[in-house]
């Protein structure tokens, strides 16, 4: 199964994408879309999606997986991610694949092993997971960390229904 985790952002949207296979996860790219800053707002929000329209056609992923919005004390910022949020959403759905959110403090514990993790706890365990060469940008790591919640959550949900189809494990 291959990944493509978001993570949304107007200046920077980070992507990561991972392949799981004999159930360890591997990377396959990671990166970030930066339009502009001097371009208008919603030429920016066209280039996120024209980025991921061609990662995802590029790299076709069975899932992607994109981060819950954390309530910000600034509430443009908010609606300014939102907006980002959802053109990433488009992107996936008009290409057929669905999407999964995860909240921060989902992502944080599938790879640090605590909802607390800070930043750079996230990139050292991502780098670490994936064998990169190096730390991975924030917004890529944070990116490739949301697709690997993914898979662990796949694979969980995997054994349970099989568990539960053996009847080890009842409802």
């Amino acid at each position: 199964m291959r990944v493509l985790g978001i993570d949304p952002g107007s200046r920077t949207t980070g992507y990561g994408i991972v392949e799981i296979s004999q159930g360890k996860v591997h990377h396959v790219d990671n990166g970030g879309i930066s339009p502009s800053p001097s371009l208008p707002f919603a030429e920016r929000l066209k280039q996120i999606y024209q980025g991921l329209q061609k990662l995802i056609e590029d790299h076709r992923p069975d899932a992607v997986a994109i981060e819950n919005i954390f309530v910000a004390k600034n509430v443009k910022s908010s609606l300014i991610l939102g907006h980002a949020r959802g053109t990433a959403m488009l992107a996936a759905s008009i290409a057929g694949v669905e999407v999964t959110e995860y909240s921060p403090r989902e992502v944080k514990q599938a790879v640090v092993g605590t909802g607390n993790a800070t930043k750079d706890q996230i990139q050292r365990m991502v780098k670490v997971m994936l064998s990169l060469p190096e730390v991975a940008f924030e917004d890529a790591s944070d990116a490739l960390a949301v697709a690997i919640c993914h898979c662990n959550a796949e694979s969980y949900n995997s054994k349970l229904k099989s568990a539960l189809k053996k009847g080890t494990v009842k409802r």
